[in-house]
């Protein structure tokens, strides 16, 4: 009996949980309710500083610092070559493609762009003002090291000053 009694007190207290979490929780959809439709956000601005990002992981791919909504890249062209080939790149002053981009699968090197790595925004893409829907809580490799280092090794003793 009181095992029975501890456990209806149990699903009730996790019932309460739940309900008051249900209470919190928003999703995508914000505060608007199923059965209407929610007003479509502000379309998000594409970055256009042209200035290079670092990366937050080693063989991240780079972003691409400027907008390429007029750009052409189908099985025919691939404009973003345009600047960033090795023959151009220089005149234009865009980062060249990686040698890797140059490869096929056997790791040959080929007079062209390798068929596998032809269309760009399979990995680079281009970065703008959007809020993400969700928090980003993403800590580098690097800034959990210095972060353990700076707990375990004790600090400096501050240098004295010198009185004359």
């Amino acid at each position: 009996m009181m095992r029975r009694m501890r456990r209806v007190a149990l699903v009730g207290l996790l019932g309460f949980a739940a309900t008051l979490a249900a209470d919190n929780l928003q999703g995508l959809r914000g505060p608007t309710p199923l059965n209407q439709e929610s007003k479509a956000p502000r379309m998000a601005t594409v970055e256009n500083s042209d200035v290079k990002r670092g990366r937050a992981y080693t063989s991240q791919p780079p972003t691409i610092p400027h907008a390429i909504d007029r750009y052409e890249l189908t099985r025919n062209v691939n404009f973003c070559m345009y600047c960033h080939s090795r023959v151009r790149n220089q005149e234009f002053g865009a980062p060249m493609v990686s040698a890797t981009h140059y490869m096929d699968r056997d790791y040959e090197f080929l007079a062209e762009i390798s068929p596998r790595r032809y269309f760009c925004t399979q990995c680079h893409v281009v970065q703008t003002d959007a809020k993400p829907p969700v928090d980003n809580r993403f800590v580098d490799v690097y800034d959990l090291v210095e972060e353990e280092q700076r707990q375990t090794d004790p600090p400096a003793p501050a240098a004295k000053e010198k009185r004359e």
